[in-house]
């Protein structure tokens, strides 16, 4: 799905945009998304499901895709919304892979495959309190033509909400290694950030906390003027996200990489994609590892790992 051939370090990425249509007394109003295409499998018609009793309500049912047990949500009914009649003849299911877990979503429409730049896209936090819509459910938000605005939704917020994923914080290792000195964060969710801090204070290390890619380098460029040429002795690693508006995980690491100061601190790619070509593409970049958000023993053993490799 899509086009691997995106340039590492070019800041863009591929996005399926679907519809969901929305009746509203006599009018019909359709509302724009995006998932990164990374997380897409493919796409399909609506097949025959089987029903779940005593799963909440927009959970449609479960089929069987390959000899592999898939969850089927509803997104309309997830939001909240009461589609138009007739909407069934061009729903799809988008099959989505996240985090190591397979769900399909349906949605009313799938329009096409969209190459942006994570530089036009805004967070989504200037939305609160604006519309029905939940904020918290919008990773990002982007002009497109005629002056609409695509919503990029954070699925993996539908899949907490089911209970099929919940990040795994407390799994220490019997024998934690601990460290000394900083780390470096990048993650354009707070909860995300709140997950790792608590996980690398457990290992000894001091967090700085950035919320995408601009914002860490200018962490990395303040850094450098408290610390100097021995910046690399105080900041023992960078744990960056992918999926960040202004400025992309990837984008980030190939900019600090090819800065003399930073290039020395080892950078570990922590994301929800849990696809074939991301590791390859962080690797590409300047990362030292790709970690699927989050499990915290696979996590702790990596970090020590990677940070033993780089002490001098």
């Amino acid at each position: 799905m899509g086009d691997n051939s995106l340039k590492v370090g070019s800041n863009e990425m591929e996005l399926v945009d679907f519809r969901i249509l929305k009746q509203e007394d006599d009018h019909v109003y359709e509302g724009i998304y995006g998932i990164n295409v990374s997380k897409v499998r493919e796409i399909i018609r609506v097949p025959s499901l089987t029903e779940l009793p005593g799963t909440p309500e927009f959970i449609e049912g479960i089929f069987d895709l390959r000899e592999v047990v898939i969850p089927v949500v509803d997104l309309a009914k997830w939001m909240g919304i009461t589609p138009p009649e007739g909407v069934e003849k061009n729903s799809r299911v988008i099959i989505t892979e996240f985090n190591n877990v397979l769900i399909g979503f349906v949605v009313h429409e799938a329009k096409r495959i969209r190459r942006i730049s994570w530089s036009d896209i805004e967070p989504a936090s200037f939305m609160n309190g604006q519309g029905s819509m939940d904020s918290s459910k919008i990773t990002g938000v982007t002009k497109i033509e005629d002056d609409s605005v695509l919503l990029i939704l954070d699925l993996e917020s539908v899949v907490q909400d089911l209970g099929l994923y919940s990040p795994d914080v407390d799994n220490i290792p019997q024998e934690l290694e601990t460290f000394s000195g900083l780390a470096l964060v990048l993650d354009d969710s707070s909860t995300a950030r709140k997950i790792v801090k608590e996980a690398l204070s457990k290992m000894g290390f001091n967090v700085v906390e950035a919320t995408d890619g601009a914002d860490g380098l200018e962490k990395l460029d303040e850094l450098y003027s408290t610390y100097g040429d021995g910046l690399s002795n105080h900041l023992k690693i960078i744990i960056s996200d992918v999926e960040m508006p202004k400025m992309d995980g990837f984008h980030f690491a190939s900019n600090a990489k090819d800065d003399g100061r930073f290039s020395d601190i080892p950078i570990v790619f922590n994301s929800s994609i849990s696809d074939h070509f991301s590791e390859g593409r962080g690797i590409e970049a300047g990362g030292e590892a790709y970690l699927v958000k989050f499990d915290a023993n696979t996590f702790y053993d990596k970090i020590a790992h990677v940070v033993r490799a780089h002490i001098k």
